[in-house]
């Protein structure tokens, strides 16, 4: 769906813009531009607003689930689209445009696309077209697919009952109507003539009523397996229903042409990411050393392809342990420097694993490399953990921009369920979509620490661009040169006072 809805506003961007701009009598001699130009500035400023509308999560429906929600997105992403075409237009200068016709070209297309949205949002209201569900179990995998059915914005998907597993007592509560049990399947598909019948058993052996799905099915119900249907409604892999023959029937992508593909676009992007930002990675390693002590940057040693060891090397964003301490992120929540706050909030931590990149260690897009030390633990109780390393890690993934960080096993395993859907469906079109969430990450702060959709309460703050650090980072700039100050060799008699509060040790 919203895929369709970007390429159709695409479309109409470009549509509406060159139509804008060819018929101003203004833009040109003889009252026209010429063709070939107003095409190109018109699909630059088309091109601008769907990137402005993706990174304010304008085409996310879970994210933006009213057309009240959009309007309140629109002047953000019209002002973002406004800054992209500009940038667009200085690199291709548009000879012959007015300021008065940019601003005719950027309203054309918002004028025009906002019919559109009402139309969309109402028929997500209303649901028309319903295709009926019947959830045959009762376990976690059937709750989580019903509670996924019945959620999502926009979804002609509903949930007309639940059928239970005999010899399994009373059922839990259920967002749907429990029938019956699979004894009574007959006459349940009877009563309820749904569209498709999920399959979500937790146990199947000896349970399935395979005559009663072939009758559904030469009828023409639609019977589809429930880790399936999850799969693809939520981006991961129900690693605790899902059985190792599945998986070994399941069409995995040729990993020798994506691996070749995926490695000459990392070389590329690490080559220009290092020479690109090098000022910056200059600044943040003085920012580290006024901040706090110990090295700038952090070395671990991870776990690559096939098992093999290397050393990751980040800018340090903690202060050194006196003692052994647990890999977890939020057992180390005291430990984060206020540098170090910042840069993992926009990722900045992550920058120095160009050189990772370039030494073969990792790749830009895959699955998170581990430390050494939790893999032994995770081998042991995160089903399918030995898949990640068949794979090239990466400095981001599919469960870095999903999820975030993970403070505990459960946590991880959750990851897992992100990785071994990446680990399935790689391919350079996934590449291309965790990248550009990534950048999101990045420029914004946001995304892969949110871990439910965004609520609209809080739509005004959640595109807001924050490229300044935080107030008690600047303090602890005046705290580090007073600090570095009192431990030099030619310090004062007297110490330095920065007057910004007390310092961590």
């Amino acid at each position: 769906m919203s895929l369709i809805l970007a390429l159709l506003e695409c479309v109409m961007f470009s549509a509406a813009a060159y139509a804008a701009l060819h018929l101003d009598p203004g833009t040109g001699p003889g009252g026209a531009i010429h063709l070939t130009g107003a095409l190109g500035r018109a699909l630059a400023l088309s091109l601008s607003c769907v990137v402005a509308f993706y990174y304010q999560e304008l085409y996310d429906l879970r994210a933006v689930r009213t057309f009240r929600a959009f309007l309140a997105r629109l002047p953000r992403s019209a002002g973002l689209a406004l800054g992209l075409t500009l940038v667009i237009w200085k690199v291709i200068p548009p000879a012959g445009t007015r300021p008065a016709s940019l601003i005719v070209m950027l309203t054309a297309p918002i004028a025009l696309v906002l019919p559109l949205r009402a139309l969309v949002y109402s028929v997500a209201a209303l649901r028309p077209f319903l295709r009926r569900n019947l959830v045959l179990g009762t376990g976690p995998l059937a709750r989580q697919i019903v509670h996924e059915l019945e959620t999502r914005p926009g979804s002609r998907d509903a949930v007309v009952g639940v059928v239970a597993e005999p010899g399994d007592g009373l059922p839990p509560l259920m967002a749907a109507p429990v029938f019956g049990t699979l004894d009574d399947l007959g006459p349940i598909l009877s009563l309820t003539a749904p569209h498709r019948i999920v399959v979500a058993l937790d146990d199947r052996r000896g349970r399935l009523p395979v005559q009663r799905l072939l009758e559904a099915r030469v009828r023409g119900v639609a019977v589809e397996d429930g880790v399936k249907i999850l799969e693809r409604l939520t981006g991961k892999i129900a690693i605790e229903s899902v059985s190792p023959g599945s998986l070994a029937f399941s069409r995995f992508p040729s990993s020798r042409v994506h691996e070749v593909l995926t490695r000459a676009l990392s070389i590329v992007v690490a080559t220009a990411g290092l020479i690109a930002t090098a000022p910056l990675m200059a600044l943040i390693a003085l920012l580290i050393w006024l901040d706090s002590r110990g090295p700038t940057l952090f070395v671990q040693e991870r776990v690559g392809l096939e098992g093999r060891r290397f050393k990751l090397l980040k800018f340090r964003t903690m202060h050194p342990a006196r003692r052994a301490t647990s890999e977890w992120a939020g057992d180390n929540d005291e430990r984060i420097t206020r540098a170090g706050r910042w840069l993992r909030k926009f990722r900045l931590d992550e920058l120095p694993q160009f050189v990772n990149i370039l030494r073969g260690d990792i790749n830009l897009i895959g699955p998170r490399p581990h430390p050494v030390t939790n893999c032994d633990l995770f081998t042991r109780t995160v089903p399918y953990y030995w898949l990640r390393s068949l794979v090239r890690p990466g400095v981001t993934g599919w469960a870095q921009v999903r999820y975030g960080y993970a403070n505990n096993l459960e946590e991880e395993t959750e990851k897992m369920r992100y990785d071994l859907y990446y680990i399935k469906h790689r391919s350079i079109l996934l590449d291309t979509r965790i990248l550009l969430d990534t950048i999101k990450v990045v420029l914004l702060g946001q995304g892969a620490g949110a871990r439910e959709p965004i609520q609209t309460e809080v739509l005004a703050r959640a595109g807001r661009l924050a490229f300044l650090p935080p107030a008690p980072l600047w303090r602890s700039v005046g705290s580090g040169l007073a600090d570095r100050a009192n431990r030099s060799p030619f310090r004062l008699a007297g110490r330095l006072d920065p007057h910004a509060g007390p310092r961590a040790s």
